[in-house]
C-alpha cells in the first residue's frame, strides 16, 4: 500500500551554546535546504508549523515560495496557518501565488490555530472579536472567505458594477487552478474532524487530541479519521478526502541516532490538561529501521491515513537530518509504502 511521507518542523532557532539554529534566517535558509533534502531522499511533502510570536516560522508563504524554486517534486505545506491572524483574502493571494510558483504542490493547514505565548496576539495584528464571536466561529467564517476566494468567486466590485450598482465580479489574482482541493483543516477532537468532512475539507489529525477516553492515542485518532471520511462521503462534497497524521519516529543506525534519541525507545503516550481540556498524544518510535516499521505498522491511525508527517528535529541541522530522512525512507520501504 503506498502512502505519502514527509517531514513537519517547528522551525525553532536559538543563540544558545551547541544550538546548529541560531537565528532567524538560519532557519529560513536551513528549511529550503532541507526541503531539498527530503525530495532527494524520497521524501513527499515537506510541512512546516507556523507560530506567531516565538522563536519560530511565522510567516510560511516566503519560505514555502523558496522551498517550492529550489525543489520539483516535493509537496509544500503548513500545519497550520493560523486563521485568527490572517486577511483571508490577502491570504488567497499569496497562497495563489506560492501555488504557482510550486507548479501545484502547494498542501495548505489552516484552522483556528493553538496555544501561544501571546495573550494579545490577533488585537496587536488589528484583530479582535465582536460581541457574541469567538475565535472557532470566526476562523471558520474566514476560511470560507478565502476558499470562496481561491476558487475564483468574485469578491470586490469593479468600477463599472459599481456605477451600475451590481455585485461583485473581480475575483482575487493571481488564481492557481488545483489550489481549493489542496486545503486541509487542522483538527484537535472529532467534533472539528467531522466539520472537515462536511466542509470539504483535507483532514489534517492535530499532534494531539483534546479528547481522551483512556484508550490509546492511535485508536482515538484513528475514530477520528474514520469519522471525518464518514462525514465527507454523506456531504457529496468533491474536494477532500485526504487525511494526514503526524508522528515522532526515529531510526536509530548510528552512535550519534543513539545519543540524540536512544532514551526514547519504548515512548508511551502522554496525557494531560490544555486550555482546561483532556489532551493525549502519541509516543516517540525509537529504534532500529525493523523496530520503527513495526510499530508504525501497528499504529491504526498511521495505517488509516493517506500522508505520514514525521515531525523534524529541525534544530540538529540539515546534515543531521539529510540522514534522518535517509532512515524515514527506509522505513516507508519496509512497510511497503515505497519501492
Amino acid at each position: 500500500m503506498t502512502k505519502k511521507i514527509g517531514f513537519l518542523s517547528f522551525g525553532h532557532y536559538r543563540d544558545v551554546a551547541g544550538s546548529r539554529v541560531r537565528t532567524a534566517g538560519d532557519s529560513l535558509r536551513q528549511h529550503i535546504d532541507l526541503a531539498v533534502a527530503a525530495e532527494a531522499a524520497g521524501l513527499d511533502g515537506a510541512w512546516v508549523r507556523v507560530h506567531h510570536f516565538d522563536h519560530s516560522l511565522g510567516a510560511p508563504f516566503p519560505l514555502l515560495s523558496a522551498m517550492a524554486a529550489r525543489t520539483s517534486t516535493i509537496d509544500v505545506g503548513t500545519g497550520v496557518v493560523d486563521l485568527r491572524y490572517e486577511n483571508p483574502l490577502y491570504m488567497a493571494e499569496e497562497a495563489g501565488a506560492t501555488d504557482l510558483i510550486s507548479a501545484g504542490r502547494l498542501q495548505l493547514g489552516i484552522s483556528r490555530g493553538s496555544p501561544e505565548p501571546a495573550a494579545d496576539g490577533q488585537a496587536r495584528f488589528g484583530y479582535e472579536l465582536a460581541e457574541g464571536q469567538d475565535w472557532s466561529s470566526l476562523a471558520r467564517g474566514r476560511a470560507e472567505v478565502f476558499r470562496n476566494a481561491i476558487a475564483g468567486r468574485p469578491v470586490a466590485r469593479s468600477q463599472r458594477a459599481l456605477a451600475r450598482g451590481g455585485e461583485a465580479d473581480l475575483p482575487i489574482q493571481p488564481l492557481s487552478p488545483g489550489l481549493p482541493n489542496r486545503i486541509w483543516w487542522g483538527a484537535a477532537t472529532q467534533a472539528s474532524g467531522r466539520w472537515a468532512g462536511e466542509q470539504g475539507y483535507n483532514l489534517l489529525s492535530s499532534t494531539l487530541l483534546l479528547a481522551d477516553d483512556g484508550r490509546p492515542f492511535h485508536i482515538q485518532q484513528a475514530d477520528q479519521v474514520r469519522a471525518y471520511r464518514a462525514a465527507l462521503a454523506e456531504s457529496g462534497l468533491t474536494t477532500g478526502g485526504q487525511a494526514a497524521v503526524t508522528r515522532s519516529a526515529f531510526p536509530i543506525t548510528t552512535d550519534e541516532d543513539n545519543a540524540f534519541f536512544g532514551l526514547d525507545r519504548g515512548g508511551t503516550d502522554s496525557a494531560g490538561i490544555l486550555d482546561g481540556l483532556p489532551a493525549r498524544s502519541g509516543p516517540t518510535f525509537a529504534g532500529s529501521i525493523d523496530e520503527v516499521a513495526s510499530a508504525l505498522a501497528a499504529d491504526q491511525a498511521v495505517q488509516a491515513a493517506d500522508y505520514v508527517l514525521f515531525a523534524l528535529p529541525s534544530m540538529l541541522g540539515v546534515d543531521y537530518n539529510a540522514h534522518l530522512f535517509e532512515n524515514l525512507a527506509a522505513v516507508a520501504r519496509e512497510l511497503g509504502w515505497k519501492e
